[in-house]
């Protein structure tokens, strides 16, 4: 059964190596480190049979969450995981006061946008070459809470 829970020090390493597989810049450990222990930040792991399948995290600056990470192991892509992890940041991100999120997207990376947009994200401006190896422009997009 998949489980999301908030993400130790002890799940970072192997974090890490989802990242180094699946991306082109991966973060560090220290990176990681940093940031589940930052208070304003909160960092979800998705773990199935004590296997973690992929992590996500948010950052609350001045009441907008910033999503800086999701990653999902290919093998386990397109069954739900990354949109579980989602939901639960913007759950704690809402009940924190967040009024809006952002994030940004490889403008190639179409699964991730049609997730992005299956949660209400819109696209609201464009980074010219934002993302390296390879150059790519980055999709800024919002989802703004109404209350």
């Amino acid at each position: 059964m998949l489980i999301v829970r908030e993400m130790k020090d002890t799940d970072v390493k192997e974090v890490a190596l989802i990242e180094e597989k699946v991306f082109s810049m991966p973060w560090s450990e220290e990176a990681f480190l940093e940031m589940i222990r930052c208070p304003d930040a909160y960092y979800v792991v998705a773990e199935e049979d004590g296997q973690i399948l992929g992590c996500s995290g948010v950052r609350n600056i001045l009441g907008e969450g910033e999503i800086t990470n999701v990653v999902v192991k290919e093998e386990f892509q397109d069954r739900g995981i990354g949109k579980k992890m989602l939901l639960a940041l913007l759950d704690v991100g809402t009940d924190a006061g967040v009024e809006a999120f952002i994030l940004e997207v490889r403008k190639s990376n179409e699964k991730a946008i049609h997730l992005y947009e299956s949660l209400g994200f819109v696209v609201e401006g464009i980074r010219k070459n934002f993302y390296e190896k390879p150059m790519e422009d980055g999709l800024i997009m919002w989802k703004r809470i109404t209350v």
